[in-house]
């Protein structure tokens, strides 16, 4: 009876301290998903009372819609190109941080400084710097005889290396960095030196050793990026390219916004989220049933 006890008293003390995070999901995730769901079924521009209209904002989108075709293409677009620039360059910079090396903080302070700066702000950084006119990358590639530089932001193929490159510098990347690093520093040793032992380059030990142990990781960071890059593409393109040139980058965020604070079509609105909400949840279950062909939990 007493063990009964204690166990009951360990779990009121650990739900106490989950409550605010807990209570948190509900009233800030959870309530929004819900209540969005029902104003999707509806017609409703802010004023007034909304009016049910059962599926008819989900037909519309998928009979006579042409936006939303062109914003979910793009969306799977950016997420593929965002995913595996930011996944990839938090792994080379986590490796890059594994050496043993002087001055190692250093490092590790301006590669994490963009995981602290507001999305925001970066995009209006990279907007300044692949400016045609007085912008820093034009500028110097004058230096090198390129006189008529691409115009970088405006033009619908040369958004997308503007948008990968941008991807790198975004808050997502810094994190991943950080929890690369901390699971480089948990591979055994003894593989490193048995595969030292038998002669292993170093590129074979990161394909044959690296990357199985900590695969783990890497799937929890690709689950992460790729959330990640659905639902916080908004914070980097609205500020970038506002959706342009031509809707080349008009993610589904940013027609949600469009919708609901530009058009007041709230029901319509909410049926795009509620969508991307479906399209984020499908990708992450496949991501989780396909990392069992890869994923080594040994």
């Amino acid at each position: 009876m007493k063990k009964g006890k204690t166990t009951w008293k360990e779990n009121l003390s650990a739900y106490s301290f989950l409550s605010p995070w807990i209570f948190g999901l509900i009233l800030f995730t959870g309530g929004p998903i819900i209540v969005s769901f029902f104003l999707s079924l509806t017609k409703w521009n802010l004023l007034g009372t909304p009016k049910f209209v059962g599926l008819d904002n989900y037909i519309r989108m998928l009979s006579s819609d042409s936006d939303f075709l062109n914003s979910l293409k793009v969306t799977i677009l950016f997420t593929v190109i965002s995913v595996v620039v930011s996944v990839s360059s938090a792994l080379f910079l986590a490796v890059l941080l594994n050496f043993n090396v002087k001055f190692l903080g250093i490092f590790q302070f301006f590669y994490f400084i963009p995981a602290v700066m507001p999305s925001v702000v970066m995009a209006f950084v990279f907007k300044l710097m692949f400016n045609q006119q007085i912008g820093i990358v034009n500028y110097l590639l004058s230096f090198i005889g390129i006189s008529n530089a691409p115009n970088w932001l405006n033009d619908t193929f040369w958004i997308w290396p503007t948008l990968a490159y941008a991807s790198i510098f975004t808050y997502a990347t810094g994190q991943m960095m950080l929890i690369f690093t901390s699971s480089l520093k948990e591979v055994p040793q003894e593989l490193y030196e048995a595969c030292d032992l038998d002669g292993a380059t170093f590129l074979q030990r990161f394909i044959h050793v690296t990357l199985p142990s900590i695969s783990p990781i890497i799937l929890f960071n690709v689950v992460v990026a790729t959330i990640s890059s659905f639902n916080s593409s908004f914070t980097l393109l609205y500020p970038l390219t506002n959706g342009g040139p031509n809707n080349a980058t008009d993610v589904l965020s940013l027609n949600i916004y469009k919708n609901a604070f530009k058009m007041f079509d709230m029901g319509y609105a909410s049926a795009l989220a509620v969508v991307l909400f479906i399209i984020v949840a499908s990708i992450a279950v496949i991501q989780f049933r396909m990392s069992k062909n890869w994923v080594h939990y040994d």
